[in-house]
């Protein structure tokens, strides 16, 4: 493994209430947007907000930035484009989100297939699909992805208590329960869009911070045996450091890769890529001022 650090030796725990006031204001924000969320006031995407789904095929390519200029123009500012090569047919396909408009009284599917060959006079254009999703649709895919986000920290803790014990299973949900409020918060304030996409890296980066958490307490519970004659924060400082250099360098890796993605990978990804960008950020303070110091906080010995 590569030494990026070297040896450290930061006192951590020295800095955990300025850690807790810092995550107290990321878990309200968090909190707030949670809200929002669920009574439908937030910046929500058309999968939980509803709205029309189009793909149009066209004989020649079309470019993506006059698609969406025309749209714009059209009074679709916040439609969502994504270029699809079909090579069954020869032609290219174009998908084409937009959320409802109550205050547009014509059709929306038929405004922007009308805007489309206006822009692009000379380029044939197939209508291939038309799907409309409905406000109760997209409330139920807002539930889903509550529970699906509820299961999966409740999923996190059950395998951190049989891997270590019951005590670390807290902290570790705690601190992936703060990792995914902190992003979510974030990206409110924000005013940034929630999606599905969204929600994805919102889990995925429940599974980043769990993994960087274990790293770190299998280490705690390693010193623990070997370092009886310490106390549980110098324990704990000590496994910190001893992983540190690990953490960043895996870090690091994560965020040149997402960073990349974020980049290059396109309008449609770009809101994901920033979501696990700060995820990573976020997952792996969280291991080190968050999970680590709550164990602190618990009475009684910690398991040798």
């Amino acid at each position: 493994m590569l030494e990026l650090l070297g040896k450290t030796n930061i006192n951590f725990m020295a800095k955990r209430y300025v850690a807790f006031a810092l995550s107290g204001v990321l878990i309200i924000s968090g909190l707030t947007a949670l809200v929002q969320i669920s009574r439908g006031h937030a910046n929500l995407g058309i999968d939980f907000s509803g709205g029309t789904a189009l793909q149009f095929r066209f004989a020649q390519p079309v470019a993506l930035a006059g698609a969406r200029a025309a749209l714009s123009d059209g009074g679709f500012a916040d439609a969502e484009l994504q270029e699809i090569t079909s090579e069954s047919t020869g032609g290219h396909a174009l998908l084409v989100r937009v959320k409802r408009q109550t205050s547009i009284e014509e059709k929306a599917a038929g405004r922007i297939t009308a805007l489309l060959k206006e822009r692009f006079p000379g380029n044939e254009l197939t209508v291939e699909s038309t799907t409309e999703i409905g406000p109760t649709i997209g409330q139920k895919l807002r539930d889903d992805a509550v529970l699906a986000t509820t299961i999966a920290l409740l999923g996190i803790m059950i395998y951190i208590a049989l891997r270590f014990e019951f005590r670390f299973g807290v902290a570790a949900a705690i601190a992936t329960i703060h990792d995914v409020l902190a992003v979510a918060g974030i990206f409110y304030v924000l005013e940034k869009e929630f999606t599905l996409l969204v929600v994805t890296s919102l889990l995925t980066l429940a599974g980043y911070s769990l993994t960087d958490t274990v790293v770190v307490f299998d280490r705690i519970r390693e010193n623990l045996r070997k370092r009886r004659q310490e106390s549980v924060p110098e324990v704990i400082n000590a496994s910190i450091n001893q992983v540190l250099s690990r953490t960043v360098v895996v870090s690091l890796c994560m965020v040149m890769a997402v960073a990349a993605l974020y980049w290059w990978g396109g309008h449609v990804l770009q809101d994901f890529s920033l979501a696990m960008l700060m995820g990573v950020v976020i997952g792996t303070y969280s291991s080190i001022f968050v999970a680590s110091p709550l164990l602190m906080f618990w009475r009684g010995p910690l398991r040798m």
